[in-house]
């Protein structure tokens, strides 16, 4: 049974692809996940995908999450910088979250130097562009093929 993994997106990653080019590239969130759906079911993983501008639901996301995947790759875009419970959310689940922004989110604008969710997750990807997504997903199953061992 392939093992399942959960990529999360929060507030305007639906606009990806349409805002603001230089700062989030060209792809559209959709063909994010298609590329990295396929990544990962190479590597014998199955990547379900979920994208809402509504806290709540994210930190729903994040509970249910601990019961039906291995680890989770979270990009919470701005709640970032200001969400209390989503950090609270992913600190009382068990399971690795990988914290992903495209850009570099220490060379912006002081007030997104600050995550609330760096200190719970297991790592950070910064600044990579959408191709951060990958080297989340390349982390996050090495840090699985880990606790394996």
């Amino acid at each position: 049974m392939m093992k399942k993994l959960l990529v999360l997106n929060g507030p305007n990653l639906n606009l990806l692809g349409q805002r603001n080019e230089d700062q989030y590239g060209q792809q559209t969130l959709l063909e994010i996940e298609d590329e990295l759906k396929e990544y990962l079911q190479r590597l014998s993983f199955h990547l379900d995908a979920f994208q809402s501008n509504h806290e709540g639901e994210l930190i729903d996301w994040i509970h249910s999450a601990n019961e039906h995947y291995e680890g989770v790759i979270f990009n919470p875009g701005a709640y970032t910088h200001t969400s209390v419970a989503l950090r609270d959310a992913i600190e009382a689940i068990d399971i690795p979250v990988i914290e992903i922004h495209i850009s570099n989110i220490h060379n912006r604008e002081s007030f997104r130097h600050h995550s609330y969710i760096s200190p719970v997750a297991t790592g950070q990807v910064v600044g990579f562009g959408t191709m951060g997504y990958k080297v989340a997903a390349f982390a996050l199953v090495e840090k699985l093929n880990e606790r394996e061992s």
